[in-house]
């Protein structure tokens, strides 16, 4: 049988001579959504409803510009020869784990600076980091990026995908993994668990923590499968964000114990 569906094009419409891309809608997307998840909770927690607006001001920029640097310094072969396209962004190139260093670093700078925990603030915005990873994957499949290595027509079929799905992997002819799909779909079961823990209850910073361990997990795996990973080989044959993944791992649960042992801080619903 032949299939005829078209691929999606990863513009989604222009203005002229300037176009906007899924990638963009989708990312901004996700960080919308993400923002009214928690500042629902973040009043719920006894917030001034502007605390979370006046952190994502400086939080969401830094953040790009810290997803793009991390790429940039990781892919320095290719820019230093092709410096105009540094900025790029709506072309793709954005790692999570850059954009994910400088949101800590802003988080932790801004509550410092307005006397509040910064562990109770990473609680409650975790799950939307989630929220903004589930949608954002999605960019990359309009992009036809962060796939894995070739599958048949009948393995997509089998995983029950809808043909626009399907068809938007078929690159050049050869199906390939939606890694993408794969990473979604994790992080949907990661922030469903989240939400859950919040119920549980846990200590202060454990609820962030716990999602450092779980998309990490996933990760690592994922990234395996991928085609396109930054700097193959490194740290011992493991790539990249597989080697992050780890150390991520280990810090957090390194975290939840001493913290446990030697902190003793509060619990997640404790205001």
């Amino acid at each position: 049988m032949e299939h005829l569906l078209a691929v999606i094009d990863p513009i989604a419409f222009s203005i002229g001579s300037f176009h906007v891309r899924w990638y963009g809608i989708l990312i901004v997307s996700g960080i919308i959504l993400g923002f009214f998840v928690a500042q629902r909770e973040m009043v719920k927690r006894g917030f001034n409803e502007d605390f979370l607006t006046d952190m994502l001001i400086w939080a969401v920029p830094l953040s790009i510009v810290g997803a793009r640097i991390y790429y940039v310094l990781f892919e320095w072969e290719y820019y230093k020869d092709n410096p105009a396209r540094i900025i790029r962004i709506d072309q793709g190139g954005l790692a999570i784990h850059g954009a994910l260093i400088a949101a800590i670093i802003v988080a932790y700078i801004f509550t410092k600076k307005h006397g509040v925990s910064f562990w109770k603030v990473a609680d409650i915005v975790a799950p939307s980091l989630l929220i903004g990873q589930i949608v954002g994957r999605w960019g990359n499949f309009m992009n036809q990026e962060a796939h894995g290595g070739p599958v048949s027509r009948e393995f997509l079929e089998n995983l029950f995908l809808p043909d626009w799905v399907i068809e938007q992997m078929n690159i050049g002819g050869t199906y390939y993994h939606p890694t993408f799909l794969y990473e979604s779909v994790w992080n949907i079961v990661g922030l469903i668990i989240l939400l859950f823990l919040r119920k549980v209850n846990l200590r202060r910073g454990e609820i962030f923590l716990s999602y450092l361990i779980w998309y990490s997990i996933g990760r690592f795996y994922i990234e395996g499968m991928r085609t396109d990973s930054l700097i193959n080989g490194l740290f011992g044959g493991l790539r990249q964000a597989q080697f992050i993944s780890l150390v991520l791992i280990v810090v957090a649960l390194a975290l939840i114990i001493y913290r446990r042992v030697k902190v003793h801080p509060p619990k997640y619903l404790d205001n």
